[in-house]
């Protein structure tokens, strides 16, 4: 026997479905997510003696970009935009080494210990990073480079979050293909360049923007260990414009300063969110 509609809905004829109710809370999630980005923007065009009070927060009087152009004389931004540069690409640099020669042993090879190995390597995963910040400092001054930009990048040289993408990427290649092309003579780092990376560039690719977008918004370590301009990101930059008011921080320079650190960064994930988002689905990982 049929199912009876009921008579309002069928003649409205709208069916509920539970993925409305999905796309409600995607769209409620992404509003509350936008919400402070939207915020940041709206009072960095305010003018700067247009002041902020209770029920006054989001639109003043008029729009300025005053506020931007007092930050780049107040700041050097070209100098933070280098520093944040060399220390990004160093970093993920070295990490894209490091990661896809141990999942390359990892996924291709089997020898005695190597998942209790593997395991040692995921705990990294689960160390809170201000728990290593006094041994990490330590270390710095031991190797004697404090405020340098090598002091920033060295304790990220090993990701156990890029060998464990790379490693589900890699088991995805046919260990048959690998066999044929030892018997064929290819020599190890052969068949990582040309056969397993090539197949894994979705994962390098999602793993590359994470990265940059980590270290590009890393505050505490960068500030510890650097004292001055020359070395000192851009995020560590923005140190100084919490200082300048008297009574409070200076809202509209603040969030004009943010701004500028973060439009690159917001850009560059909007220009290759589908490449990110498929190197997760090709990794493996649900």
């Amino acid at each position: 026997m049929p199912r009876r509609i009921p008579r309002i809905q069928k003649a409205a004829g709208f069916r509920f479905s539970p993925v409305y109710l999905l796309y409600a809370v995607m769209t409620i999630l992404a509003l509350l997510w936008l919400s402070p980005v939207v915020w940041s923007l709206v009072a960095s065009l305010r003018p700067l003696n247009d002041p902020f009070y209770s029920g006054h927060i989001w639109f003043g009087k008029s729009l300025a970009v005053e506020s931007y152009l007092k930050a780049f004389r107040l700041a050097p931004f070209g100098r933070y935009y280098v520093n944040t540069v060399m220390q990004v690409v160093l970093i993920l640099g070295v990490q894209l080494v490091f990661s896809s020669l141990a999942a390359f042993a990892f996924a291709r090879y089997r020898f005695r210990g190597d998942r209790v190995l593997f395991m040692l390597i995921l705990t990294q995963m689960m160390i809170p990073t201000s728990a290593l910040l006094v041994p990490n400092f330590q270390t710095i001054r031991w190797l004697g480079i404090y405020n340098t930009i090598l002091a920033i990048a060295i304790p990220f040289w090993g990701s156990a979050f890029g060998t464990f993408l790379l490693r589900q990427a890699f088991l995805a290649v046919p260990s048959d293909l690998g066999d044929a092309a030892e018997i064929d003579g290819c020599s190890w780092y052969q068949m990582l360049f040309y056969m397993y990376l090539p197949s894994a560039m979705p994962s390098v690719t999602a793993f590359a923007i994470s990265s940059i977008s980590w270290h590009w918004n890393d505050f505490l370590w960068p500030l510890i260990v650097t004292q001055s301009d020359k070395v000192r990101p851009i995020t560590a930059g923005l140190v100084r414009f919490t200082q300048l008011g008297e009574i409070g921080a200076q809202w509209a320079l603040l969030s004009a300063a943010t701004m500028i650190v973060t439009l690159p960064l917001l850009l560059m994930f909007l220009k290759f969110q589908k490449r990110f988002i498929e190197g997760y689905l090709h990794s493996g990982i649900k």
